[in-house]
């Protein structure tokens, strides 16, 4: 155990020898790509197409295979396996497509069952290779959970530097995706082409997928490109923060998962991968200051005790957080306690009246009342 974590720290430190340090720095900026993509993905609410592409590619390794044995070629050449993975990923994305928009099924479903069916028919063929004369799957199977171990120096910096220009092209396109993922109609307004920018999105998806089979796997590619995003949107409210975040999120854990499964051959790169970016989402879902579980149990615990001052300084009573508050000095409340008790009754007011103007998310009878209940109140009133 100790020679693993030693392990562990040489190769974090780049001590672990060479073709490691290449295929961990590739690691990283295939993480990044992903984490850059996926942010748009999961604010255009594409999650789900992410896990279709990467399901729909096995059966594109699997014929890619085939196809080069046939032809005489190195059927476990990556280029070759890869673009067969990008080709039915494609064709797996367009389905969903095709399925969504010309059906009257909703997207979750077209989604499932483009996911299953392709991933049906490529075990399928994943089980004819095994029978081939050429003998095994040709270790296909790393494509499933990943196994950046596989790679070497020269395949890992070609996938890096193809994960880079991903990145670049997609930084080409960042104001007219954002606008496409904030404000479809300002952005056809505005003379983008909507739909183009929409497959623009969907082919840098499919490419980020494609790139990370062999790192990460069709199974758990879906999780390189949405955790990051997830986690990154509990820090920001900003596209430009929640894209950053989410790019160095991404690196981060794929340089960690990748430094991981190099100490512990044992453990599958995809896998170590999707835990290290488990436990930056576990920590932002907890920690982060404006969206986190612990800051939003404080603003509640304190909302309640605002409230019950509150009430305590309407009926004329004593409390610990009137004082507290600075809503009473010297038993009088202040103008600050006085706004508090108007504020309440108007709280109250719109429960009485108006509850329909209340919109949820707010702390009740503590934040300001909506101008919209204000308004219909006042209507109501005359």
């Amino acid at each position: 155990m100790i020679d693993a974590w030693d392990g562990l720290l040489a190769a974090l430190t780049f001590r672990a020898g060479y073709n490691t340090g290449v295929v961990m720095a590739g690691a990283a900026a295939l993480g990044a790509a992903a984490g850059g993509v996926g942010a748009f993905l999961f604010l255009r609410a594409r999650a789900m197409a992410a896990d279709a592409v990467g399901h729909a590619t096995l059966p594109g390794i699997a014929l890619a295979f085939i196809a080069a044995g046939a032809f005489g070629a190195e059927g476990r050449s990556l280029p070759v396996l890869l673009a067969g993975a990008a080709l039915t990923g494609i064709l797996g994305m367009a389905a969903v497509e095709a399925l969504t928009r010309y059906t009257r099924l909703a997207p979750d479903a077209a989604i499932a069952i483009a996911l299953s069916v392709f991933y049906a028919v490529g075990i399928v063929l994943l089980s004819w290779v095994q029978t081939m004369p050429a003998g095994g799957q040709g270790g296909l199977e790393s494509f499933i959970l990943g196994q950046a171990a596989a790679l070497s120096a020269r395949e890992a910096a070609g996938l890096g530097m193809a994960a880079l220009l991903a990145l670049g092209l997609l930084l080409a396109l960042f104001r007219p995706l954002g606008l496409l993922c904030f404000d479809e109609e300002h952005a056809r307004a505005g003379g983008w082409p909507a739909a183009r920018l929409d497959a623009a999105l969907l082919g840098l998806g499919v490419l980020v997928t494609v790139l990370g089979l062999q790192t990460v796997g069709l199974v758990l590619v879906v999780a390189l490109l949405i955790l990051p995003a997830v986690a990154a949107r509990f820090w920001s409210e900003r596209l430009t923060g929640i894209f950053w975040l989410s790019a160095a999120f991404g690196a981060g854990g794929a340089f960690l998962g990748a430094a991981a499964s190099s100490a512990w051959p044992r453990a599958p790169t995809g896998a170590s991968i999707v835990l290290a970016l488990g436990i930056v989402f576990a920590v932002s879902l907890l920690a982060a200051p404006r969206r986190g579980i612990v800051a939003e149990a404080g603003r509640r615990a304190r909302a309640g005790w605002q409230l019950r001052a509150a009430r305590a300084l309407q009926a004329g009573r004593s409390f610990p957080g009137v004082g507290l508050f600075g809503w009473r000095r010297r038993g009088r409340p202040t103008a600050r306690g006085a706004a508090a008790v108007a504020r309440l009754a108007l709280w109250d007011r719109c429960l009485a009246e108006a509850p329909e103007a209340l919109p949820a998310g707010l702390a009740w009878g503590i934040d300001p009342v909506p101008p919209e209940a204000l308004a219909l109140l006042e209507e109501r009133g005359r």
